[in-house]
């Protein structure tokens, strides 16, 4: 039987299936809890793998690989509080839908549109292993470089009613994300003598703290005036609406697809640049551009596809080339050495391709997965914001503290957490928003590396006109950082009209 077909049969069996519903449950916990990512799940999971069959301990990985991009998506739309650097984006409509007493919708909407994710990215991991693995090969660091600097003009959808404060927001965050051990021989920057900060910021705990304590600092001041968060309550026919908003919107779901899938393939991105990219283009695309950053759900749908889609695409360079697409491709590839399984052309012939085939059948249908016990799960999660906020508050800083501490076991990434959390209050205070922030700590990573040694490169090959411009992909994403930035500024400026239009009816 075509190992293809085999494999199918296989991930529908019994054995696999219950297997799958495991893995989503525990990826879904994981998710929801801030500061845990789908790596430490994974991470915690491998010992466990040690005394099962290669193919059974990969299904399971697939499934909690999978649920924990759903799982991040809820804390962000119930009080704000993203679970894991890819549902940044989720953050700003989620929990605006929720304010609007619409929590159950968008929960069921980010629960549809990761369903679909996962199966596209699935998909395309069935379909296109081989020849996007080729073609990732293609992309050195010039092109990742201007990959990060697209990702940059994605500032225009993320900043508010002031152009400035979201510039001024981004150059923040970059210089940030500079504190530490420098690219260039070594030297280490802004740590003002403390050896804390020679690994510099991380991700993660910064997250927690520009969007979580300002949250739990706004659920104190409102604490006399809302003593829940929002209202819950289940919506009847709320399922049938989500459909028929998601489904009737091809378009974009095709558009959050391909980013997803495309950033997926390209090691180093990951999860967040998808999401925010998506969310970007989302936003550019749309007809309803006033609704963006109120509680949109074209902007819940995009992230949360694209994120979804990244997952089964990372491991298309990761089985067939051996070079882990993101950490928890890395993870699940170290799985693959550990039962003495090699990555490569090898695993899609012979013996072992009935199990390759049920491991990327797993992706598809732990979509399916996902969606019926996720559909029950958000009844049981959703009762968060049924908490009063007088208890809520304690709650949510506490787990911010715990996910804060977890990361790297360090009491000194709590304080910078804390930190963090003012400076965020502060700020927002002041009418600057957090995305722009976080965009530049998480693109600073991406882009420094790579321009230091694109400037070696160019350096050796004596001309940086060759390196940076010449090459087929990197003029093909300064064009494209070129179109980006001219969409995002008339987006941005047509969006402050049709505000100030509002505001005078």
């Amino acid at each position: 039987m075509d190992p293809v077909v085999q494999g199918l049969l296989n991930v529908l069996s019994p054995q696999y299936l219950l297997l799958m519903a495991v893995g989503t449950v525990a990826g879904a916990i994981v998710g929801a809890l801030p500061g845990f990512t789908a790596t430490m799940g994974l991470t915690l999971l491998l010992p466990f793998t040690f005394v099962m069959d290669t193919t059974s301990s990969l299904v399971l990985m697939s499934a909690l690989h999978s649920s924990a991009f759903f799982g991040d998506a809820v804390p962000a739309i119930l009080v704000a509080t993203p679970g894991t650097p890819s549902a940044v984006a989720t953050v700003i409509e989620g929990h605006q839908l929720t304010r609007k007493g619409k929590a159950h919708h968008a929960l069921l909407t980010a629960l549809l549109a990761s369903a679909l994710g996962a199966l596209m990215g699935g998909v395309s991991l069935l379909t296109l292993a081989e020849p996007l693995a080729r073609l990732s090969l293609r992309f050195g660091p010039p092109e990742v470089f201007w990959v990060g600097v697209l990702g940059l003009t994605m500032m225009a959808s993320l900043t508010g009613r002031s152009l400035v404060k979201g510039l001024a927001g981004t150059a923040l965050g970059l210089l940030l994300s500079t504190v530490g051990v420098a690219h260039v021989e070594n030297v280490v920057r802004y740590a003002f003598g403390l050896p804390q900060l020679q690994g510099g910021v991380d991700l993660v705990v910064a997250l927690i703290g520009f969007f979580t304590i300002p949250q739990v600092l706004a659920m104190v001041e409102r604490r006399r005036e809302e003593r829940y968060v929002a209202e819950y309550r289940e919506q009847r026919g709320a399922l049938r609406e989500v459909f028929r908003e998601t489904l009737t919107k091809p378009l974009l779901l095709l558009r959050a697809g391909v980013v997803g899938i495309i950033v997926g393939i390209v090691p180093a991105i990951g999860g967040p640049v998808a999401a925010l990219m998506a969310y970007n283009e989302a936003w550019r695309a749309s007809k309803k551009k006033e609704e963006f950053g109120k509680g949109s759900i074209e902007g819940l749908i995009a992230p949360e596809l694209a994120n979804n889609a990244v997952g089964p695409a990372d491991m298309i360079p990761t089985l067939t080339l051996g070079i882990p697409g993101s950490a928890p491709a890395a993870v699940i590839m170290a799985a693959l050495l550990l039962h003495g399984v090699k990555p490569g052309a090898g695993l899609f012939t012979g013996a072992s391709a009935i199990m390759t085939y049920t491991y990327i059948w797993s992706y598809v249908v732990s979509g399916f997965v996902m969606f019926v016990i996720g559909y029950f799960l958000i009844r049981l999660l959703a009762q968060v914001i049924r908490i009063p906020v007088s208890l809520l508050a304690p709650l949510v800083f506490t787990l911010a503290v715990i996910g804060s501490f977890a990361v790297r076991n360090n009491l000194f990434d709590v304080w910078m957490m804390l930190g963090f959390g003012f400076l965020g209050y502060g700020l927002r205070k002041l009418g600057f928003e957090s995305g722009p922030i976080v965009l530049g700590l998480l693109l600073g990573p991406i882009i420094e590396p790579a321009l230091v040694t694109s400037l070696t490169l160019a350096e050796a090959r004596g001309s940086w006109l060759h390196v940076f411009v010449l090459r087929p992909f990197s003029l093909a994403f300064i064009l494209l950082t070129v179109w980006s930035l001219v969409r995002g500024l008339r987006g941005w400026s047509l969006m402050q009209r049709t505000a100030v239009e509002a505001e005078d009816d």
